[in-house]
C-alpha cells in the first residue's frame, strides 16, 4: 500500500473528515496514477475521492475500537504539530 496513507482507526481524537478525505485523495492518486488533476480527469477523480471518503468514513464508524493507537500520526496532524 502507499506509504503516505496512515492508519486512521484508533486515533485520539478520532480522525477528522479532512484527514479521511486526505487519505482518500492519496489512495485515489495512487491507484489511478493521476498526480495532478487536469480538466479531463477532474470529474472522475473527484467522484472517486468522494466515494472513497464516504466508504472510509462508514468503515471507521463500524469497526470496533483498537486496543492500541496507530504507530504514526496522519500527515495533517504532523503538519499542525510542526506549526505550533
Amino acid at each position: 500500500m502507499c506509504r503516505n496513507i496512515t492508519t486512521l482507526r484508533g486515533l485520539e481524537p478520532a480522525a477528522t473528515p479532512e484527514e479521511i478525505e486526505a487519505a482518500a485523495r492519496q489512495f485515489v492518486r495512487k491507484i489511478s496514477g493521476v498526480q495532478s488533476v487536469s480538466a479531463s480527469t477532474e470529474g472522475a477523480f473527484e467522484r472517486a475521492v468522494r466515494t472513497v471518503t464516504e466508504a472510509a468514513t462508514a468503515l471507521l464508524a463500524e469497526l470496533p475500537p483498537r486496543k492500541q493507537p496507530p504507530k504514526t500520526e496522519p500527515p495533517l496532524r504532523r503538519i499542525a504539530a510542526a506549526r505550533t
